[in-house]
């Protein structure tokens, strides 16, 4: 099956798509209506105005610094997820969406890095975790408080969703890297979602070696807990050759149950009509070996 991730209302009808993601809210803090034809998606704790507006929603390290775009590793700004009245909000929007389609997509969901949050308020809690499950206190049962933290915040979110439960994770299946990076525990969470989406983007997909390297290890760490994934490739026009966008499907969907293209709905369309006429006139596109 073929998606398309858009921003636009008009192009979740395009017939060249089996599934249509439709953004809500997004990394900026933008937000728009959920629409009844597409499976609208929710950025939870990426939001840049949210996070522009009361810097106190910020995550921060045990230096103090803040998970803003001022930091070269952050694209954007994001929320601390045991902020309460932010996730109550979150909550409110998914049941939104899940009441226009019974299927939603969660995006952004996790702590920002591995050295997030600790803020006032995520000592107190994890403390008080501490002593109530009676544990030590220390890196390990903070890495499993964050965990339990994100795990509780899906299980909440997919009670709302009637539907297929999406949930992106972030491009790398190392063992444990997940867990300690966002609080992703995969094992936890794949109880309540349905099917994971993993964005692996390029600006041109001149080579594919790492992209069958990922979406392997993706397959590896998926495969045992009977979820499905979807591979996410990048499809705007910028520096992007149409034959490598085809040779970048091609080798997604021989590890992923779906392919899905952001954000350039006339280049995806293009590079699958081609490839729909190539594989009726016998030719086939293959991965480069390089």
């Amino acid at each position: 099956m073929y998606g398309v991730v858009t921003r636009n209302p008009d192009e979740v009808e395009w017939p060249d798509f089996d599934r249509a993601f439709y953004e809500v809210k997004d990394v900026t803090g933008r937000a728009a209506e959920p629409l009844p034809d597409a499976v609208n998606m929710v950025s939870c704790f990426g939001d840049t105005a949210a996070a522009n507006s009361n810097p106190e929603l910020v995550p921060v390290d045990d230096e103090g610094t803040l998970a803003t775009r001022d930091q070269r590793y952050f694209d954007w700004a994001y929320i601390c997820p045991t902020n309460e009245e932010y996730r109550a909000g979150l909550l409110e929007i998914v049941e939104d969406c899940a009441a226009a389609n019974d299927a939603v997509r969660l995006d952004d969901v996790g702590f920002p890095r591995e050295g997030y949050c600790r803020c006032d308020r995520c000592d107190r809690l994890f403390a008080a975790w501490a002593d109530e499950n009676d544990r030590d206190g220390d890196e390990d049962d903070w890495f499993e408080w964050r965990a339990e933290v994100i795990t509780e915040f899906v299980a909440e979110a997919a009670e709302k969703i009637p539907g297929t439960t999406y949930l992106t994770l972030y491009p790398d299946p190392y063992p444990g890297h997940l867990y300690r990076r966002a609080g992703l525990d995969i094992d936890a969470l794949s109880r309540y979602v349905d099917e994971f989406v993993v964005p692996l983007y390029d600006v041109h997909y001149g080579t594919t070696y790492w992209l069958e390297t990922i979406a392997k290890g993706f397959q590896s760490l998926l495969e045992p807990l009977d979820t499905p994934f979807a591979i996410e490739l990048y499809a705007v026009d910028a520096e992007m050759e149409l034959d490598d966008l085809i040779h970048a499907t091609e080798v997604a969907e021989a590890y992923a149950e779906n392919v899905f293209f952001g954000y350039d709905a006339s280049n995806a369309a293009a590079a699958l009509r081609r490839k729909r006429a190539d594989e009726q006139d016998g030719v086939t596109h293959r991965p480069d070996d390089t």
